[in-house]
């Protein structure tokens, strides 16, 4: 897995390549999010457009990564969910739980004016 991040009018974008697994490659997603919270981002989107694969341990990850943001005053919300994605978070009733988004755009307008931000 490989992760590629830039900011878009004051939202992170964690873009990531390949395949998000229980003992995946390092660093891992979560251990991403923790880092940029630590940096004062707290506007995240996960771009999963490209992501091969998520197994159980994958979407512990982005469950991870979406209590870490809530538990330190930031939003992760994802983009480009696979269609087997969507499959498991509807069965684990997580797309309840999730913000998604079909386009980088609309992704960063769901945070609303970018000046707001301290």
């Amino acid at each position: 897995m490989r992760l590629e991040e830039r900011t878009v009018d004051k939202v992170t974008v964690v873009q990531i390549h390949g395949d998000i697994v229980l003992n995946g490659s390092h660093p891992s997603v979560a251990d991403r999010v923790r880092h940029l919270l630590e940096e004062n981002h707290r506007r995240i989107v996960l771009d999963l457009a490209d992501a091969r694969y998520v197994d159980s341990g994958g979407l512990g990850e982005i469950v991870e990564s979406f209590t870490a943001a809530k538990n330190r005053g930031g939003t992760v919300k994802l983009l480009g969910i696979t269609r087997r994605l969507n499959d498991l978070l509807v069965i684990t009733k997580l797309l309840d739980v999730f913000e998604c988004f079909e386009t980088e755009a609309e992704a960063v307008q769901s945070f609303g004016d970018p000046e707001a931000v301290r």
